[in-house]
């Protein structure tokens, strides 16, 4: 029998299984945005992938209710173990009825593979993942990655044909008004690590100034780490209001075609924006741009760089990032890597020991200098006028 959960920030309820308050949207991402903890998730994603997980696990849901299969099997996607190794109970595959058989705000209990209301009737039923199950599914799901890369490079071979002139010329990309041409530029995407990665480049920002680039909610990832955004790029999805009108340059991307949906809402803002058609995504085209535009080094923060990190987007765009970073090559470099190989020019350490040899250097001359020993006779003079008046004052 499953120990009851204790619900992060509410009162425990009595009884087996984890009760909270039921959230639903198919899209996890539109759902984290009003998760409060202890509430209970009901999402529909195939595969979580690790940016999805990592943002339920920020929301300090009780438990997660999928729709969909959370590993369909078709590549090791990450996202499970997170929120199992986070504690958080993962009933998997219940089916898409349960967005009409359950309300928004209701209470609602997983317990032994279902999900049940207040009075304990059935809402739906599926897999309840552990450590386990989840091991076992993503032993088969590596099974699946052949499949997968012949799918990808296909994927990245059309993309390719479609996009060569972009990517070999630079054709389609806009002016803008953000000088760029000789100065480092830094990309932040609202992805894997990106809050530890703008930590732990805090020197090298203040050092080099680099232009700030935000891809959609990396924007507001930069404002939060108390950082001015220069240039916001993206569809306009998950960037805040208040972000948006904060003064930085705004370019939307557009569909190949030249339609932009998130072009009505910025204008709407009352903000100035421009448009980037392209089929690639929001994070490739802010490095293109800033390629175009003469950056010597491109840094990354919150992209995505290896094969499952690809896949995990489950976007068959995902061939544009292949492509991007094999055009920009040694230009671009990941955070993390920076992180590693720079060091502030002047460390702490260091400011710490000039400050005390320049106090130990001065403390040296004023004792042997005979004008020195005068200073220090005023100076106690005048240490035992305050601490005689400080005495008088007391009495």
């Amino acid at each position: 029998m499953r120990i009851g959960t204790v619900r992060r920030g509410r009162a425990q309820e009595a009884g087996p299984g984890t009760a909270g308050t039921v959230r639903l949207d198919r899209r996890t991402k539109n759902l984290t945005k009003r998760l409060r903890p202890g509430d209970i998730a009901v999402i529909d994603h195939v595969d979580i992938d690790r940016v999805s997980a990592d943002a339920l696990v920020g929301c300090k849901v009780a438990a997660v209710v999928n729709a969909a299969p959370s590993i369909s099997g078709r590549y090791p996607n990450l996202g499970p173990e997170i929120l199992i190794n986070a504690g958080i109970p993962l009933l998997d595959d219940v089916g898409k009825d349960v967005f009409a058989k359950v309300k928004e705000g209701a209470e609602v209990r997983v317990e032994d593979g279902r999900l049940l209301d207040a009075e304990g009737a059935v809402l739906a039923e599926g897999a309840e993942h552990d450590a386990d199950t989840v091991a076992a599914a993503m032993a088969d799901a590596k099974a699946g990655l052949s499949v997968q890369l012949e799918a990808f490079a296909a994927n990245t071979m059309e993309y390719m044909k479609r996009e060569r002139a972009l990517l070999l010329d630079g054709v389609g990309v806009p002016d803008v008004a953000t000088t760029i041409e000789g100065r480092h530029v830094l990309v932040v995407v609202r992805g894997y690590d990106y809050k530890e990665d703008l930590h732990a480049l805090r020197s090298y920002i203040r050092d080099y100034r680099p232009v700030l680039i935000g891809v959609d909610g990396g924007a507001d990832a930069l404002v939060e780490a108390g950082y001015s955004p220069d240039m916001i790029i993206g569809d306009m999805d998950s960037v805040s209001d208040d972000v948006l009108r904060s003064g930085a340059e705004v370019v939307v991307h557009a569909y190949a075609d030249g339609r932009a949906p998130g072009l009505a809402r910025v204008q709407d803002l009352g903000v100035d924006a421009i448009t980037f058609p392209a089929a690639a995504t929001s994070e490739d085209i802010a490095m293109l741009l800033a390629d175009e535009k003469g950056a010597t080094l491109i840094v990354a923060v919150g992209t995505h760089a290896t094969l499952v990190e690809f896949l995990d987007k489950g976007r068959g765009g995902m061939a544009s990032t292949f492509l991007t970073r094999l055009r920009l090559g040694g230009k671009l470099v990941d955070a993390k890597g920076v992180s590693r190989l720079y060091r502030s020019r002047i460390s702490t350490t260091a400011l710490v020991v000039l400050v005390i040899a320049a106090f130990v250097a001065i403390g040296s001359a004023l004792a042997l200098s005979a004008a020195g020993r005068v200073y220090l006779d005023l100076l106690l003079d005048q240490w035992n006028s305050f601490m005689f008046w400080l005495e008088n004052l007391i009495a």
